[in-house]
């Protein structure tokens, strides 16, 4: 089994900036104008460019927003050093939204992309949660 993670954006281009310039991905390639494929992670991330409003092809007619928002279910980049990646992703545009948390072994940061976003840093120090 592959894990793919795809992210919903309302413009490529400023996305693609930002997911590179702030965790250091690379542009492997565009396709078909609407959909950016980043590499230099575990797994590829796409960046699905969706206008907000009505979501015609979801048969409940959830309505896409881009407003911030929080999810059981988000994104964590690991990193070698939270300080320099928290600095490289707040350059970049991210906005800090908690301190730094120390758990089960780990060093955690959460940030929200200026998509609303939100995703988290953690720095762990031997590999995974202890």
């Amino acid at each position: 089994m592959r894990i793919i993670v795809n992210i919903d954006v309302p413009d490529l281009a400023p996305a693609i900036e930002f997911y590179c310039a702030a965790l250091g991905l690379q542009l492997n390639r565009i396709i078909e104008d609407d959909i950016a494929e980043l590499g230099g992670a575990s797994t590829h991330i796409y960046l699905l460019q969706n206008p907000a409003g009505p979501d015609v092809t979801n048969a409940r007619l959830v309505t896409r927003h881009y407003d911030r928002h929080w999810t059981p279910v988000h994104m964590d980049f690991v990193v070698d050093n939270i300080k320099t990646a928290t600095q490289r992703a707040l350059a970049a545009g991210a906005i800090q939204e908690s301190k730094c948390v120390t758990w089960r072994g780990s060093k955690c940061i959460t940030f929200s992309d200026p998509f609303g976003h939100g995703f988290c840093l953690i720095e762990f120090e031997a590999g995974t949660y202890e």
